[in-house]
């Protein structure tokens, strides 16, 4: 089960130095607009110690952990929703992503071009945020047309689909992010294939200068942020050299004083991951110990399709033990032992940490 995180923002402000980072990619990070056109896709791992813990009690030959795949998508201008710089293209790209992360240029550097010619924070995600409205502006009043003139659906559920579209479309005339119009989950189900970009969680990354005097700018951001319920994590890029200056947040600001979620470029897979309400669960043997990634709506004979397609359509039943009770316990043998070993059904759902073992006929 993969899921995708996308990388947004104006040029020049370092998504595709971030990208290189946490891929280990080397893909273009020139100093001009629109150095990236074609979406880079890589992936990061999400770091999790449980690993090692139950890798230590089985002494198993490698440890695998899970992942989240990442999008470097080309930067984004006033107008792109109207096609402006490939804009629709690139709102496509943002289309079929899981998360949006949003970078944001905090950094000054005479050498490396802005596209409006300063640096300023809160104007550059404004105008970020402003496309991504009117993109699902354009696309709710397209469908909502598109819906009035068919006469091939069903009626109830035409009705009900405009409906929630009407609201979608005050909604977004009032400049607001649809995560923020407290839908149902079935009315979000009912309008989940137009892949609306503000109804998706959001975090925003800002990528500051070493040496500055960060903490008004990383305010006005957090401010911001609370207003369209999204993360805030703070990074320090060197642009210009493509690289990460490690640990350099412990030196300039206390992070705990602004209420950022965490810093540095480790935060960012794991804050998406929470993000996404994603729950991990392992497989356990000699060969190998692996994380796998799901959802917490799901069932377990859908969560397991991704290790392999057969144990979903084949599925029979799970032996699950919980995290805790297999550390206890020192592994498989006690827990079954003490009685701590489960067998659920089809319709169990994963809880975050649970060891699985699929039975399974096909």
């Amino acid at each position: 089960m993969s899921f995708k995180c996308g990388l947004v923002g104006l040029p020049n402000v370092g998504k595709s130095t971030i990208f290189n980072n946490l891929t280990n990619s080397t893909v273009s990070a020139d100093n001009f607009p629109f150095c990236t056109i074609k979406p880079n896709i890589g992936r990061i791992t999400v770091s999790d110690s449980r690993l090692n813990v139950i890798s230590k009690l089985v002494n198993s030959n490698r440890i695998i952990p899970t992942y989240i795949e990442l999008v470097d998508i080309a930067g984004l201008v006033k107008g792109a929703y109207k096609g402006e710089g490939l804009g629709n293209k690139f709102l496509n790209c943002i289309r079929q992503t899981d998360l949006v992360i949003h970078v944001v240029r905090g950094f000054k550097n005479n050498e490396i071009v802005h596209i409006h010619g300063q640096v300023n924070p809160i104007e550059d995600i404004e105008i970020i945020n402003l496309e991504l409205i009117l993109s699902d502006l354009e696309i709710c009043k397209n469908r909502i047309k598109k819906l009035q003139k068919s006469h091939l659906l069903n009626k109830n559920t035409l009705d009900m689909e405009i409906k929630i579209l009407y609201r979608c479309l005050d909604f977004l005339k009032k400049n607001k992010f649809l995560k923020l119009l407290n839908l149902t989950q079935e009315e979000i189900n009912v309008i989940s294939y137009l892949k609306f970009i503000t109804l998706k969680p959001m975090m925003y990354i800002v990528n500051m200068s070493k040496n500055a005097n960060n903490n008004a700018c990383l305010k006005k951001v957090y401010k911001l942020s609370k207003q369209d319920n999204s993360n805030v994590l703070l990074v320090y890029m060197d642009v210009i050299n493509n690289n990460y200056i490690r640990n350099s947040e412990k030196r300039v600001l206390n992070s705990c004083e602004l209420n950022l979620d965490e810093s540095g470029l480790s935060a960012i897979p794991n804050s998406g991951y929470a993000l996404l309400n994603l729950k991990t669960f392992f497989t356990v043997g000699k060969k190998e110990v692996r994380a796998w990634t799901t959802t917490s709506d799901i069932e377990i004979y859908k969560s397991v399709k991704c290790i392999h397609t057969d144990l979903s359509k084949g599925f029979i039943r799970a032996q699950v033990i919980a995290y805790s009770d297999f550390i206890k316990y020192e592994g498989e043998k006690n827990v079954k032992k003490f009685g701590k070993m489960r067998m659920e059904g089809k319709n169990y759902y994963i809880n975050d940490g649970d060891i699985i073992n699929v039975l399974y006929k096909v």
